[in-house]
């Protein structure tokens, strides 16, 4: 069906040509101008139509062109409009050919099932079915076994005739290597800038939480030792009250330093990798959260167990704070050089991870606290350096050059998806099970 659906569709695509060829032909009388623009977009409609359709069926991915211009003179110099025009000249004859001979081939053997055995003493000496001449009732049942024969052919050819399409259509209707370049480079220019901030931010994090926590805490406790040393010799039980309030505030210090420790880094992240990790932040959470970890035997690199630690701590707080959720189901995976973890909650739904790379609009520093998805005694467990929400989510892994998903319909359930490139190495085997 598919492979009928590519070739019925490729003959329409010369139509597509011819309008952007007759409104270039028209353009020396002055009537192209308005019709090219018109006409590149129609045709543009339908390459995207087809990029769809080959990640969909094939799972070859076309990387997607840039927007097109906006005059005729600009779309006349544009790579991606003279690549989108030859792909619809060409796809009748290259792609459209690939998946027609999977199609010929099923209902050539169709046609010795169904008519041969029925018709075939009305055709006369002159019957031939490919190299068979059908004369008698043997023939005919040698030629009823070959048409099953290619039938069957057909279908074993019809995904290898789709994975070829698809890859033809990768090659025709990506964008030009120089597109993808300064793409790239963009990309890249924007991503060191986020994780600069990233790293500003973390720093006055950290910065903040020693002076307004185990600082001042020590501070106090320098000031009351000396008061307690003062008083050693005139109020002995005084002084006694004073050492008691002494140890109960280097307690409190202690406490902030192993919380802002916990915050940078996670011991049971750095010690037992992701998969504990992840374990633990749904041991902490008072939501029912199931933990699917399908991770291989290894480590992950550092930095990329620590961003999907975070955003899952985040995805936890949002489910529990935002989308009302009693249940969260998690799941991890490495394939393919690419760490994908899914957080699914039956919560309302109706959440949005914004715009890529935001942040807060309320112009507050980011400390990256999501709230809600660990311990209910007040401690912080899962600070991060981005910033707090679904975009903060987002700007984490863009620095990986990883993706965020979100499927949130209003009454729920909400999806989240989280992929990021990375080579998994086998230094240590996690204690986590492969599922929880």
């Amino acid at each position: 069906m598919r492979c009928q659906r590519h070739s019925l569709s490729a003959l329409v695509l010369p139509l597509y040509g011819a309008a952007v060829v007759g409104a270039l032909l028209l353009l020396p009388i002055g009537l192209g101008f308005p019709l090219l623009p018109r006409a590149a977009a129609a045709l543009r409609r339908r390459a995207d139509r087809q990029r769809q359709r080959t990640a969909d069926w094939s799972g070859g991915r076309a990387a997607p062109p840039a927007p097109l211009p906006g005059t005729t003179r600009a779309l006349l110099g544009d790579e991606t409009f003279w690549r989108e025009l030859r792909w619809a000249w060409l796809e009748p004859v290259t792609g459209g050919l690939i998946v027609a001979a999977p199609l010929c081939l099923f209902w050539y053997g169709a046609f010795a099932v169904l008519v041969q055995p029925f018709a075939w003493r009305e055709f006369g000496e002159g019957n031939w079915y490919a190299f068979v001449p059908v004369r008698s009732t043997a023939t005919m049942t040698a030629a009823l076994a070959l048409g099953l024969a290619f039938a069957a052919a057909a279908v074993a050819l019809a995904p290898r005739a789709l994975a070829g399409h698809g890859r033809w259509s990768v090659r025709a209707l990506s964008a030009p290597y120089t597109t993808e370049l300064v793409r790239r480079i963009d990309h890249l220019t924007g991503t060191r800038a986020d994780a600069l901030d990233v790293q500003a931010a973390e720093l006055r994090r950290i910065e903040r939480d020693l002076h307004d926590g185990a600082q001042a805490r020590l501070v106090a406790l320098g000031m009351t030792l000396e008061e307690a040393t003062r008083l050693l010799e005139t109020d002995l039980p005084a002084a006694r009250a004073l050492l008691v309030e002494v140890r109960a505030t280097s307690e409190r210090a202690l406490q902030d330093l192993r919380e802002l420790v916990h915050g940078i880094l996670p011991p049971v992240l750095a010690d037992r990798g992701l998969g504990d990790a992840v374990r633990s932040l749904a041991l902490d959470s008072f939501l029912d959260v199931r933990v699917d970890n399908a991770l291989p035997p290894g480590r992950l690199p550092a930095a990329v167990e620590s961003a999907a630690y975070f955003a899952v701590a985040e995805l936890l707080a949002n489910a529990a704070k935002h989308s009302g959720a009693r249940q969260v189901a998690i799941h991890l995976g490495h394939h393919g050089g690419v760490l994908r973890v899914s957080v699914t909650d039956d919560g309302r739904g109706g959440a949005a991870a914004g715009p890529t790379g935001s942040g807060p609009t309320d112009g507050r520093p980011t400390d990256g606290r999501p709230t809600g998805s660990g311990p209910t005694d007040g401690r912080t467990t899962a600070a991060g350096p981005t910033g707090s929400g679904l975009a903060g989510v987002r700007r984490r892994l863009l620095a990986f050059d990883g993706t965020l998903t979100l499927h949130s319909p209003p009454g729920g359930p909400t999806l989240a998806n989280l992929e990021i490139p990375c080579a998994s190495s086998s230094p240590k085997t996690s204690s986590f099970s492969a599922t929880d």
